[in-house]
């Protein structure tokens, strides 16, 4: 057992300052996923790689979950960070919403910061319903988007044969695709 995975049992079983010690051991990963995450937002996003670390730390905190090793917390951790990206495009969007009252011009909207903002809670709509019909499928999703592993990675984190994450990966997309182009 590496360290990360005994402070993660520390930590699950009450031990508070195991928290403390943890993050130095993962903190270059979770920056690593961060800064994967935000390559595809678009170039003036307000959220920057360590706000995004800091956020996800801070939900991860709030959690005492069965993590089984390193592994396992990293993916947790790219989820939750998927979720932040999420909440804030929906917060943005919110900010962006004249009052019920208040006249628009078209000339005043930028719908490039719309379209980004509206693409990403699309798509998090998206996978929220392919993880209603298909789990694994949305989990394959989530791993290799949104947390950045590879075919084999995924293959390996998920117990599946490659050929598998392969074939799960392209019925996904194509899913997501036509429910996104809808």
């Amino acid at each position: 057992m590496d360290d990360v995975t005994q402070l993660l049992q520390r930590w699950r079983d009450g031990e508070q300052d195991a928290l403390d010690r943890l993050l130095p051991l993962v903190y270059a990963e979770l920056r690593a996923l961060a800064s994967r995450q935000l390559a595809g937002e678009r170039a003036d996003h307000t959220l920057q790689v360590t706000g995004l670390v800091n956020e996800a730390y801070l939900r991860l905190a709030g959690q005492r979950a069965a993590w089984a090793d390193r592994r396992h917390f990293l993916l947790i951790a790219g989820t939750l960070m998927r979720r932040v990206l999420v909440d804030h495009a929906r917060r943005q969007q919110a900010s962006k919403r004249p009052p019920a009252d208040a006249r628009v011009s078209l000339d005043d909207v930028d719908p490039a910061a719309l379209r980004v903002d509206s693409d990403l809670i699309a798509l998090d709509g998206a996978l929220d319903a392919l993880s209603r019909i298909d789990e694994r499928q949305a989990r394959i999703v989530e791993l290799r988007y949104f947390v950045g592993l590879d075919i084999e990675t995924t293959a390996r984190t998920m117990e599946l044969s490659v050929s598998t994450v392969t074939r799960e990966w392209r019925m996904a997309r194509a899913w997501l695709q036509r429910r996104l182009d809808a």
